[in-house]
C-alpha cells in the first residue's frame, strides 16, 4: 500500500490506535530521546510519539515503526512474512522453465507489475519542494541529541542519496549525520557501504561529490534504505515493490545530478569535497547498546534545504535493545529470508535474529538437512551472503524444533551439541561498530551446529552425566571468590549451560578459572560456561545475552576443556583491557541517560498526557557503567 506521504502514514497510525500526541513542550536535547527510550521498551513497542510542541517550526515524529504492527503498516502488509511469500513466488515464477508460448504469456503481467514498480523522475517540482530555504541552515530544524556522551545533534533517520560518477547508479542508503554547524554535518559511512565506493571513485577523479539525504516521505523509503540489498539494486525499486506504486522523483534544486522522492518532507542538498580534511565525528550512541567512539569521517557542505508545508521531522534513536530499530530488523529478517533460500542457501527453512544478538551478532538459521556436513555448508554460504558476512555468532539447527521458541530450541540444541566437535571458528569481516574486535572491521566467528548429527558426524568417545537436578552455584561461590553470580536455573530446564559473572584481576584470569571449573567433578555434565563482567546480573538473562555476545570476539575468547571424554567449552564475554588481555583498543561505555535529563521527564510526564508513569530504562544500568564517559578508563 502507498501512503500519499509521510502525513498520511500518521493519520493511519492514529486512527489505528497506534500513536499519541504530546502537546508539552519537550526538548530536543535528551529529553525526546529519554521519553521515546521509555515507551519504546514497552511490551510490543509501545506506541508511536508525535511531539508537537519542540521549540521550532516543526513537530517531531518518534517510534513509527516500533511494532510488529506499525512495521507492517508501513509496508502496507498483514504479516511480514506477506511480503517474503510474494518474494518466493515471484522467484519461482521467473526461474520456472518456459517451453510453451504460453507458459512465456504467463509472464507478461508480472513484467508488467515490474514496470510499474520502478521509479520515474518527474518535471517539476514536488510536494518536498514546496518551501525553498533562501539560506540553508539545518539549526532550524529539530535535530535530536539522543545521549548524554554523543559528540552532539544527530539526524538519526536520513535517507541518503548518492550515484556512481561511472555508471550513475542510484544508491539509497541511511547513515548517521552530526550536526556541525548551520551548513556543515558529518557522513559516517562504513568502508563496506556502497555510498564509500561512490565517495572513493569521486575521490579518483578528484570531483565533488553531489549528495541529497531525504526526511520522511512515504514509510517505504526509510525501510528501503536500511535494506541490504544487492548494489545493482535501486532501492527504490523495492519501495516500488513494497508499496505497489511507483516513486515518483524530481531533481534537487542546487544539486539536480540526484533526484529525491516528491512527497518528502525535508529535503537537505549538498556535496561531498574528497579533498576536504576529514572531521572528527562521535561518539554516538549507537544500536549495540554502546557508544560507537569518535573517528574520521567525510563533510557533507549543505547548499540547499526545502520542505513541505506542515512538514514533519522524522527521527529515532538507538540503543539498549529493545529500540525502534529492532522491528525494522525483524522486517529485513522476513523480507530477506526469501532470497537468501532462493537463490544461496536452498535448505534454509527459516531464519531468527534475537533482539539480544543486535543483528549481526547472533542469528539463527533452520535447516532441512540432508546430510552429513550440511550445517558447515550452510555456515560458509552464510558468512559469503552479503550483510551476512558481519555475522559473529551462528547458531544452526534442523527442523526438529521451532525456532522462535527459544526454550524449546536451546534444549534440542544441547542435546545435539558436542562442544568439541561442533562449535566452529573463523576470522573475517565485522561490523566497524563491532568493539570486541582486536582490529577495527576484522575479527572472530563461530558458528554453533545444533542439528541432528548423522554417524559420520558423531565422536563416540564423549559422553555428559545429566545436569537436570544440579545446583552447582553455591560450591563456585564458595571455591571461587571472583565469581559474584551464577545463573544455573538452564539446567533445571535441561540446558547444560551455566552463566557466571565475574570480576577478573589477573591476565589468562578466564582461562584458569575455566580449567578450573571445568575440572570439578560436579560440572562435568556442563557442555558449556558463559563469562560476563562481575556488574551484570547473571540471572538476568536477556541483559547477559546482550552484553556477552558484544563483549566476545569467538576466535579470541574460547578456551576448550578437554579431558577422559568430557568437554565443556567457555566463552569469555567480559570486557577486555590492555592491563588484562593485551586489548589495545578503546573500549565504549554502555548508553544510559544522565541524572538531570531522567529527573526532569519525570517532573513533567503527568503532563505528557500519554499514559501512567513509566520509569526509566537506565536505571537498571546505572551500575554496570565504568565511569561517565563513551570511553571506558
Amino acid at each position: 500500500m502507498a501512503y500519499r506521504n509521510q502525513q498520511a502514514f500518521i493519520d493511519a497510525l492514529e486512527k489505528a490506535g497506534e500513536l499519541v500526541r504530546i502537546s508539552t513542550y519537550v526538548n530536543p536535547i535528551l529529553e525526546m530521546a529519554e521519553i521515546t527510550d521509555r515507551m519504546s521498551k514497552q511490551p510490543g513497542g509501545g506506541k508511536a510519539i508525535l511531539f508537537e510542541n519542540t521549540g521550532y517550526d516543526f513537530p517531531v515524529l518518534m517510534n513509527a515503526y516500533g511494532s510488529d504492527k506499525r512495521m507492517c503498516m508501513a509496508l502496507g502488509v498483514n504479516h511480514l512474512d506477506d511480503v517474503a511469500k510474494e518474494i518466493e513466488n515471484l522467484f519461482k515464477l521467473l526461474a520456472a522453465p518456459k517451453e510453451s508460448i504460453l507458459d512465456k504469456l504467463k509472464l507478461l503481467p508480472k513484467l508488467g507489475q515490474f514496470a510499474s514498480w520502478m521509479p520515474k523522475v518527474k518535471k517539476g517540482k514536488g510536494e518536498c519542494q514546496e518551501v525553498v530555504l533562501k539560506e540553508p541552515d539545518i539549526t532550524k530544524l529539530p535535530v535530536i541529541t539522543c545521549w548524554p556522551k554523543d559528540g552532539g545533534p544527530f539526524v538519526t533517520l536520513p535517507v541518503i542519496h548518492t550515484k556512481d560518477p561511472l555508471t550513475h547508479a542510484r544508491n539509497v542508503g541511511m547513515y548517521r549525520m552530526q550536526v556541525f554547524g548551520p551548513t556543515l554535518t558529518g557522513m559516517h559511512w562504513h568502508k563496506h557501504k556502497v555510498s564509500a565506493k561512490h565517495f572513493n571513485e569521486y575521490k579518483k577523479l578528484g570531483k565533488r561529490m553531489p549528495v541529497a539525504v531525504v526526511l520522511g516521505g512515504d514509510p517505504a523509503y526509510a525501510y528501503s534504505a536500511t535494506a541490504p540489498l544487492p548494489e545493482n539494486v535501486d532501492e527504490y525499486m523495492l519501495a516500488g515493490f513494497l508499496r505497489k506504486k511507483k516513486v515518483e522523483l524530481v531533481k534537487c534544486i542546487t544539486q539536480p545530478e540526484i533526484e529525491v522522492p516528491a512527497d518528502a518532507d525535508f529535503v537537505i542538498e549538498g556535496y561531498v569535497d574528497p579533498q576536504d580534511e576529514l572531521i572528527w565525528e562521535g561518539p554516538f550512541g549507537d544500536h549495540t547498546g554502546y557508544y560507537s567512539l569518535p573517528d574520521w569521517y567525510p563533510r557533507f557542505h549543505i547548499t540547499g534545504i526545502t520542505h513541505k508545508k506542515n512538514a514533519v521531522y522524522p527521527a529515532t534513536i538507538v540503543g539498549i535493545p529493545p529500540q525502534e530499530d529492532a522491528w525494522l530488523g525483524k522486517a529485513t529478517e522476513r523480507i530477506f529470508l526469501a532470497p537468501i533460500k532462493m537463490t544461496m542457501v536452498p535448505e534454509i527453512v527459516d531464519m531468527d535474529m534475537p533482539v539480544e544478538g543486535v543483528f549481526h551478532n547472533l542469528v539463527i538459521t533452520q535447516i532441512h538437512k540432508e546430510y552429513a556436513g550440511q550445517g558447515q555448508k550452510v555456515m560458509n554460504a552464510m558468512w559469503g551472503a552479503g550483510q551476512m558476512m558481519f555475522n559473529k555468532i551462528l547458531v544452526i539447527s534442523d527442523e526438529g524444533s521451532p525456532i522462535t521458541d527459544y526454550l524449546s530450541l536451546t534444549q534440542y540444541i544441547f542435546r545435539n551439541l558436542n562442544p568439541a566437535a561442533d562449535i566452529y571458528f573463523s576470522q573475517g569481516p565485522m561490523d566497524v561498530l563491532d568493539h570486541s574486535c582486536s582490529k577495527l572491521g576484522f575479527g572472530g566467528k563461530m558458528c554453533i551446529d545444533g542439528t541432528k548429527k548423522f554417524p559420520e558426524e558423531t565422536d563416540e568417545r564423549f559422553s555428559w552425566k545429566d545436569m537436570t537436578a544440579a545446583k552447582p552455584g553455591a560450591l563456585l561461590q564458595q571455591n571461587f571468590p571472583e565469581i559474584k553470580h551464577v545463573n544455573e536455573n538452564l539446567l533445571a530446564k535441561q540446558i547444560p549451560c551455566l552463566i557466571l559473572s565475574v570480576e577478573k584481576n589477573r591476565k589468562g584470569h578466564i582461562r584458569e578459572l575455566h580449567e578450573q571449573i571445568s575440572a570439578l567433578p560436579e560440572i562435568q555434565g556442563i557442555k558449556m560456561v558463559l563469562y560476563v563482567e562481575h556488574t551484570v546480573n547473571a540471572g538476568d538473562l536477556p541483559t547477559a545475552l546482550w552484553r556477552f555476545c558484544n563483549n566476545l570476539d569467538p576466535k579470541r575468547d574460547y578456551h576448550l576443556y578437554q579431558q577422559a571424554g568430557a568437554a565443556c567449552m567457555g566463552l569469555d564475554g567480559t570486557r577486555k583491557t590492555k592491563e588484562l588481555d593485551d586489548f589495545h583498543r578503546d573500549w565504549p561505555n554502555i548508553i544510559v541517560a544522565d541524572d538531570a535529563t531522567i529527573a526532569s521527564v519525570d517532573a513533567k510526564w503527568e503532563s505528557l498526557g500519554i499514559g501512567g508513569f513509566i520509569s526509566s530504562p537506565s536505571l537498571k544500568f546505572k551500575a554496570q557503567m565504568y565511569g561517565e564517559e563513551a570511553v571506558v578508563d
